[in-house]
């Protein structure tokens, strides 16, 4: 008997094209140093992040590439935080990292690797190169530090 193998999924199915397309043009607008092709890969990709933040355990964060289609996302808050129940069944908070002016000690952050595999692993495409460069493995958000943790 062969197993059906299902193809992995794009973020952007998570959303309606009307979401995805006012998402994509207002990262096009807030960042008019990106390429025209980068704010839809980027939100495809956001979305991806938060659908594997719903099913991770260990702490995983977004690029920061990524990261700008999370901060865009997010400040929708209507229709952030009904994705969120829909997809995860609870909020997911966007903890900010600390700045060295801040009296905290500085996290370590969580390696990309880890936050690759688990898009992957929660069935996802992963646009590989917008999880390179610089600044992609120090960020600590998802889990780590969320007041809802399922770790702790």
């Amino acid at each position: 008997m062969l197993l059906a193998i299902s193809p992995p999924r794009t973020g952007k199915a998570l959303v309606s094209d009307e979401l995805f397309a006012r998402l994509s043009a207002r990262i096009a607008h807030d960042h008019p140093e990106l390429d025209a092709d980068l704010p839809p890969r980027i939100l495809d990709q956001a979305l991806a992040f938060l659908a594997a933040c719903a099913v991770t355990a260990a702490p995983i964060g977004p690029s920061a590439l990524v990261d700008i289609g999370w901060h865009t996302f997010i400040l929708h808050t209507h229709d952030y935080a009904e994705f969120c129940h829909r997809v995860a069944g609870r909020f997911i908070h966007h903890e900010p990292e600390p700045t060295p002016d801040d009296d905290i000690p500085q996290p370590i952050g969580a390696p990309i690797s880890r936050t690759v595999n688990a898009i992957r692993g929660a069935g996802f495409v992963v646009d590989a190169s917008l999880w390179a460069g610089e600044g992609a493995a120090e960020c600590t958000q998802c889990h780590a530090g969320c007041t809802d943790s399922p770790t702790g």
